[in-house]
């Protein structure tokens, strides 16, 4: 079977590019770097490619707000490409930055694209968080997930709170676009400190679009996807480490598609 092709995005400022392309690479699809200059002179063209991959990092060292300048930069140069990709069912995968990202881009939470409807702000506790959280999973309009579990987590970001008005809010929920949350050590959803690590509205961790195909979160799944990057893997014992799952999903959603 033909590996799903990744176009991994990157730009000035990315840090978590090679991680990310590492993930997919292991759990079976095939990656490419691409500089975003690359889609701007159509040497590397969006169509050529399954996923579109945005990791984390600091996209243009985070000027005006997180993953703006990339936002306005992908609206500008190249909202047509994007939008007939997503038009023609590829899967987009936002990651911190890249999350960041395509909320200000509007592809999330609505596909709207050009069109901000929430936003991703700077944390409750006023500094950048670098911690493992446990965040869960919840049955959602995801094509690719479905996961109930608790899992651990990295997260690494000074604007993570996700934050939109009231009926903005409502309408994500009432459409089942939520997809993670975080939760405290009983399993619950917790608007606490240090458990929800930025203070996100009914501790939102990750959505997605209403097709279903555009996922964006700001944990790192691609930081946990060898069992000894955990930092307490020889008395946790985990069978599998807990990123695994998202790129392998998306990677077999893709291989049917």
């Amino acid at each position: 079977m033909t590996k799903p092709k990744v176009c991994v995005l990157r730009s000035d400022g990315a840090n978590c590019d090679e991680e990310l392309f590492y993930a997919f690479e292991k759990f079976g699809a095939s990656p490419s770097m691409v500089h975003i200059n690359e889609l701007r002179n159509k040497s590397k063209k969006l169509k050529n490619f399954q996923i579109l991959a945005l990791p984390g990092g600091f996209s243009y060292g985070d000027d005006i707000a997180s993953g703006k300048v990339l936002a306005v930069e992908l609206i500008s140069f190249l909202k047509d490409e994007i939008q007939t990709f997503v038009d023609r069912k590829g899967l987009v995968l936002g990651i911190c930055n890249g999350f960041q990202t395509l909320v200000r881009t509007g592809l999330l939470p609505f596909g709207n694209l050009g069109k901000m409807d929430a936003t991703l702000t700077q944390n409750d506790s006023g500094h950048f968080e670098c911690r493992w959280v446990k965040i869960k999973g919840e049955k959602s309009k995801c094509l690719f997930l479905n996961h109930n579990e608790p899992i651990d987590i990295a997260v690494n970001h000074g604007e993570g709170k996700f934050y939109a008005e009231p009926s903005v809010i409502k309408k994500i929920e009432d459409q089942k676009l939520v997809i993670f949350r975080y939760i405290d050590q009983n399993g619950k959803p917790t608007q606490k400190y240090p458990d929800n690590p930025n203070g996100s509205i009914n501790s939102i961790a990750g959505i997605c679009d209403p097709t279903g195909r555009i996922l964006g979160m700001m944990p790192h799944p691609e930081k946990f996807i060898e069992i000894t990057q955990h930092p307490n893997w020889r008395r946790q014992k985990f069978t599998k480490p807990h990123g695994a799952f998202i790129f392998e999903n998306l990677i077999s959603y893709a291989k049917k598609s």
